[in-house]
């Protein structure tokens, strides 16, 4: 690093970006940010870029963006109209995925809604735990696996 960039140690990025140590690591790992320099005593360093960088990746990652969806926000050049281009194509594609995520989670609030309805605490048993039991019993496997049942795959 240049005498003109400001060097973190990654504690110190992490408090300046908001990302924990941890995540620095796995985000450097994943190819979001590159490995930092590292110091005479071995320490890794980051610059007053990489904390910005790792910024962009927890606001991305805020709005639940996908590790690809940052990589490839990452990787754009905002003077290139065909960069801006990719960039409305990968946020059109994270709208759909949140709507879709929404739809879902209405479903799941009236499913959560009818199973709150069964009981009122006043039985001799309760009947969420029993519904819960029997909708445990009645999940299909699947290779010997249980199947997912609910809401969509994770969108990481």
């Amino acid at each position: 690093m240049n005498q003109n960039t400001a060097a973190y140690r990654i504690g110190e990025a992490a408090r300046q970006s908001g990302v924990s140590a941890a995540n620095i690591r796995y985000y450097e790992k994943e190819g979001l940010l590159p490995p930092g320099a590292r110091s005479d005593n071995s320490y890794r360093l980051y610059s007053a870029d990489d904390v910005h960088r790792l910024r962009f990746i927890r606001l991305c990652r805020a709005m639940d963006m996908s590790l690809d969806e940052v990589r490839t926000l990452l990787a754009l050049d905002l003077t290139r109209r065909e960069d801006c281009h990719a960039a409305c194509v990968t946020l059109d594609e994270h709208l759909q995925h949140v709507r879709t995520r929404l739809a879902e989670l209405q479903a799941l609030e009236v499913d959560l809604l009818a199973l709150r309805s069964r009981c009122d605490g006043t039985d001799a048993q309760c009947h969420i735990i029993e519904a819960l039991h029997q909708r445990a019993d009645a999940q299909p496997l699947s290779d010997g696996q249980p199947t997912a049942a609910g809401p969509g795959k994770r969108h990481v």
